[in-house]
């Protein structure tokens, strides 16, 4: 089991910057593979980026390729979400997951994913 707990979200203007963090329990987090998601209102749940296991390896939506970075610590068990160049289409419910599957590409979608938090609310003024 895991449990993985959202937090930094908060409202800001049009081209400012945000960094949301996931903390996550237990002893084995280097095990899993990390992704953000977002679910704006009437939307799907979207992926925003993924990262291996060690933090080499990332991928990004379109949507938020050259603005957002995601990176990890698995000494502190922390995953974390740099959102800059904001924009008002950015606001949703961001969540941070946890996987352990081996196929890269499983990642790009929400159902690869083992464990959910709880999210945190991003909102961007015009």
């Amino acid at each position: 089991q895991v449990q993985l707990v959202e937090s930094g979200g908060g409202l800001v203007q049009a081209g400012g910057s945000l960094r949301l963090s996931c903390a996550a329990s237990g002893r084995t987090f280097s095990g899993y593979a990390m992704g953000w998601f977002r679910q704006a209102p009437g939307k799907e749940r979207a992926l925003v980026a993924v990262i291996n296991l060690i933090g080499g390896t990332t991928y990004y939506a379109d949507s938020v390729k050259g603005r957002f970075t995601i990176s990890r610590d698995n000494a502190k068990n922390t995953l974390w979400l740099q959102m800059n160049s904001l924009k008002p289409e950015d606001t949703a419910v961001y969540y941070c997951a946890a996987g352990s599957r081996s196929n890269w590409a499983l990642y790009y979608h929400a159902p690869g994913y083992d464990y959910w938090g709880q999210g945190t609310q991003v909102t961007v003024s015009s």
